[in-house]
Formats: structure tokens, C-alpha cells, sequence
């Protein structure tokens, strides 16, 4: 059971304390009337109101429907369903498209796999031509799972921008390096750190350490497993920045809805200072999905960004999908967060002919934890 250590409400004074501390406040009497107090930031001049009802230009946000979502169908996602969620993209004005993995196909079958398992050149460009809009276009290698210095072409023979390394704690030298292979060859580059929740702490702090002396411009929090709370993202997010902020480096979420706090979770992150986040069309991702696009959309504000494309795109190419790759919140994810497991149990679960049988379900993975 989690133990909170301060009621809400003072939990909550004291991380507003935070905030105005991060906007350079310092005088205590400008905290005490915060509804018509103006808070000065180094740029502007805001009042407390208008931190909700404004928004921040710096924040990016990065789709992943097509790249998660391929970790339901192997990746054997259409032309037509990809080329829907591209130009979806671009007419929402969403800042990064996610299309797949550079899988090694010496590890992965390409007759089991889709192409965007892959994310080979020419499949890329028959669905983004040169991609001559404003939406950069990411990929995602795995670290151990990618023949990078093969597979990673120089930046000026790609349509990509940004090459994400995935990673876990012990993977961290060989994610370093494929980061500053793509940071050489002219990509953008972070580092997505997974299963952050099975860390140990020491490890974790070793690995930021690492992370923050190298190249890449951006670390993720990665809620692999849709198990943290409120209380654990305003921890890690209070670590993370701690490390990224003085090496200059933006600090993301990724985060997974197994409890269904995704979505604020992924608000909780924004609040405290992440200028990436990660969302996807209709939470379309593995198990129990991603932060919903829509969702987040609505919640930033800034008028870049225009719902309307999003729900086309979700009412005529998501949705439809729903049936056969049961993505979403159900009751298997829900054990697998709690625990705080990998969801591969609750998938299998759900693909098997006992799927609906939660006491069956939970008994067996509780018989195993």
C-alpha cells in the first residue's frame, strides 16, 4: 500500500511552493495571495490564473500511435492507416511522428514482422514523400536490437530527425552509444530509459549521471509498466531534473495507462517541467495504451495545435482497429500495473480463450509474484 507522507493539500502547497520557485519567485509575501498575485518568470509576467488558461510554446509533443501501437499487430500496420495518422499530424500540428523501430532483421523476422518494425528508407518515403512540412519525424532503436552503424543512415540520406535509443539500466554503455553514433551522423537524439520503475535507486543515479555527460538533447521518464502514481512522477520528475537541467538537456514522459493515469500523469510531468511528452491516437500503444492525443491536446492549450484532425483520423482508422488489437484499460493491465510487471502476461491473457476470466487471471500471476 502506498504510504503518502503529507495529506493532500499540504502536499499540493508544497509543491505550488516548488513551481514558483522554478519561475524565480523568492519573496514569500508574493505566495500569499496566489489568485491575483503576478508571477514573474525570466521571460514574462504572468498571474497564477493564467499558468492554466495560457500555455507553453516550448513544449513538444510526440506522437507514438503508429510505433506502441505496432506493439500490438507486430507492426503490420497499413499504408493507408499510417499515411492517415501522418497527415493527421500535420494538420494538428503536432510537433514529432514516431513510425516504428530500427529493428535488426537479423533478430527479427521481416516474414513475421511489418516493415515499420524496420523503418527501412523507402517504406518511409512512400507515405512521407520528403516530408516537406513542419512535423519532424522520429524512429526508435532498441539498445541490442539494432544494427545502428548499418541500419542508422547519415542524416542527410534520411527523411527522419530524431532517433530515440530505448533502453534499460543494464544496456546503458551500448544506448550511449548509439546515441552518439545518430548525434555524429546529425540527428537529434534521446534516450528513453525503461522499466525505471524495477531501478534501483543507485542505479538510477549512476545511469542520469551517465546520461546527462553525453550528447543526447533529451531524457525520457519511461512508465513502462503503468505503474507510478502522482507522488513517484513528482519524485523521479524532481531526480531527472535535477541531473538534465544544469547539462541543458529537456527531460520527457512516456507514460502507460494500465491504471489509467496516463493521462495525469502525463499533466503531473508538464507541471513540473517536461518539454516532451508523449501521446498516441486514442491511447493506441501496447496494453493498456498511451496518453490519449485528444486528452492532451485539449489540456495544452496553445492554438498550434487543432483537435479536429486528431478525431478524424481516430473515427475513421483507429477505432475501427479496436476489436482485433484490444489495446486500452482492462482489468489484466490493471493487475500487471499493480504489481508492476511487464504486461506480456496480461497480453497473452487477453489473445487466449480464458480472456474475461479476471479471478483466473489474477489468481495465477498473484501464485507467481
Amino acid at each position: 500500500m502506498r504510504k503518502l507522507t503529507l495529506p493532500y493539500h499540504d502536499r499540493r502547497i508544497k509543491w505550488q511552493r516548488e513551481y514558483h520557485d522554478r519561475l524565480g519567485i523568492q519573496d514569500k509575501a508574493q505566495r500569499k495571495d496566489k489568485s491575483v498575485t503576478e508571477l514573474k518568470s525570466k521571460n514574462n509576467t504572468i498571474s497564477a490564473s493564467g499558468r492554466w488558461v495560457s500555455y507553453r510554446s516550448d513544449i513538444k509533443v510526440l506522437d507514438c500511435t503508429i510505433r506502441d501501437g505496432g506493439l500490438m499487430n507486430n507492426h503490420h500496420f497499413t499504408d493507408e492507416v499510417v499515411k492517415a495518422v501522418y497527415e493527421a499530424c500535420v494538420a494538428s500540428g503536432i510537433d514529432y511522428m514516431e513510425l516504428g523501430y530500427k529493428a535488426d532483421d537479423k533478430i527479427f523476422s521481416r516474414d513475421e514482422f511489418g516493415v515499420w518494425k524496420f523503418c527501412a528508407e523507402d517504406d518511409i518515403r512512400r507515405i512521407v514523400g520528403d516530408n516537406e512540412t513542419d512535423l519532424k519525424l522520429s524512429v526508435m532503436a532498441d539498445a541490442e536490437r539494432t544494427d545502428y552503424h548499418r541500419d542508422i543512415l547519415p542524416k542527410d540520406q534520411s527523411v527522419f530527425n530524431l532517433v530515440r535509443v530505448a533502453t534499460y539500466i543494464h544496456q546503458i554503455p551500448t544506448a550511449l552509444d548509439i546515441a552518439q553514433d545518430a548525434h555524429e551522423k546529425g540527428y537529434e537524439t534521446s534516450l528513453n530509459l525503461m522499466a525505471v520503475s524495477t531501478v534501483p535507486e543507485h542505479d538510477l543515479n549512476s545511469a542520469l549521471d551517465l546520461i546527462c555527460k553525453s550528447s543526447v538533447q533529451a531524457i525520457y521518464l519511461v512508465d513502462s509498466f503503468g505503474a507510478f502514481y502522482s507522488e513517484q512522477i513528482h519524485y523521479m520528475f524532481k531526480k531527472y531534473m535535477k541531473y538534465a537541467r544544469n547539462a541543458g538537456i529537456t527531460v520527457g514522459l512516456h507514460a502507460h495507462n494500465n491504471q489509467m493515469l496516463a493521462y495525469a500523469n502525463t499533466i503531473e510531468s508538464i507541471i513540473l517541467g517536461a518539454n516532451m511528452v508523449d501521446a498516441s491516437m486514442a491511447g493506441l500503444g501496447r496494453g493498456a495504451g498511451n496518453c490519449p492525443m485528444e486528452l492532451l491536446l485539449g489540456f495544452l492549450h496553445n492554438p498550434k495545435y487543432k483537435l479536429r484532425p486528431v478525431l478524424d483520423c481516430i473515427q475513421n482508422q483507429i477505432e475501427p482497429m479496436r476489436e482485433k488489437l484490444m489495446w486500452g484499460f482492462d482489468i489484466p493491465y490493471m493487475i500487471t500495473g499493480l504489481l508492476n510487471q511487464h504486461p506480456r502476461d496480461a497480453i497473452k491473457f487477453n489473445s487466449s480463450d480464458d480472456r474475461g476470466d479476471f479471478i483466473k487471471f489474477f489468481d495465477d500471476i498473484i501464485s507467481d509474484y
